[in-house]
């Protein structure tokens, strides 16, 4: 159902910390015309947490009218399974094309738990459904057995695979062949996790780069391995900006240099300063001083 590379987008803010509907249609619409296949909002990268049920709306509405018809994914990241149903609800009301449910955020369920409240959200949503497995910075695992108890359910169509372990892709693949379209959720495997057969990219480092992101991708499903490779080779010091607690503020540096937008985030985050923000100034100025030509694709 869904393939490709889908940013997870970040979230604009004005100086005053309201929504910058401006801003985002503009960054939206530079993922668009780099050939990306959908938009992801509200996930960690869009500060999902820190945003209100209304503002969560309102950035969909925004992604809806720069995707052109391609599909928008509301984040579904509320701490209570009642609050998730509420929020899918909403979603499904305001125009979403699907959603991309978290296990709570702050309570670490167990295995059966965790099936009920995904069931409970996405029955309560009635749209396709992406599951963020992410037992890394959630600490919650959607296990392989944990899916085979929501494949009976058409409503799980995909998986964000972000285990941090790349042989949960095999796993997946192994278990159910092509039941979930599986879609690699950290970017400093995906040419790992491309390479053994995931179909698409929940990319963050896609909004300063949307144009390196896609030509990868769709480098490697053309089989030019090669020149996939010699593109990501160069993307990864980037890449691992994703891989921190700073991501938010990594990304949105990046964006700042790659794209000309501005950093700002929603407290209790604040932009990079010092040394920190030296560090991933480096790695992004490093990396733009030797931007690779892109091959045709």
């Amino acid at each position: 159902m869904w393939t490709g590379v889908f940013p997870a987008v970040t979230t604009k803010f004005t100086e005053d910390d309201a929504l910058d509907h401006a801003e985002m249609e503009r960054c939206f619409a530079l993922q668009m015309e780099a050939g990306c296949d959908g938009i992801i909002v509200a996930g960690s990268l869009g500060e999902g947490p820190m945003l209100s049920g209304d503002e969560k709306i309102a950035v969909l509405k925004t992604a809806r009218g720069a995707a052109g018809g391609k599909p928008v994914l509301v984040t579904i990241n509320e701490a209570g399974t009642r609050e998730g149903a509420a929020m899918a609800k909403k979603a499904a009301a305001a125009g979403a094309d699907g959603l991309m449910i978290v296990p709570s955020p702050i309570y670490h369920t167990n295995p059966r738990e965790t099936v009920d409240t995904l069931k409970a959200m996405a029955t309560a949503g009635g749209l396709p459904v992406m599951i963020y497995s992410n037992r890394v910075a959630y600490r919650v695992d959607v296990t392989v057995d944990v899916m085979e108890e929501l494949a009976s359910d058409p409503l799980f169509v995909a998986v964000k695979e972000s285990s941090d372990d790349i042989r949960r892709s095999t796993e997946i693949i192994n278990r159910f062949g092509d039941r979930f379209d599986l879609f690699t959720g950290v970017d400093n495997l995906a040419f790992e996790a491309l390479s053994v057969g995931a179909v698409g990219w929940v990319a963050g480092l896609v909004t300063a780069f949307p144009r390196e992101t896609v030509a990868i991708y769709r480098l490697m499903k053309q089989g030019r391995r090669e020149e996939a490779l010699a593109i990501y080779r160069w993307f990864r010091p980037l890449l691992d900006l994703d891989v921190s607690t700073y991501l938010v503020q990594n990304i949105k540096l990046a964006e700042v240099h790659a794209i000309g937008t501005n950093d700002r985030v929603r407290m209790p985050r604040q932009p990079l300063t010092g040394e920190r923000r030296k560090a991933a100034e480096k790695v992004i100025e490093d990396a733009l001083a030797v931007r690779p030509t892109l091959p045709q694709f």
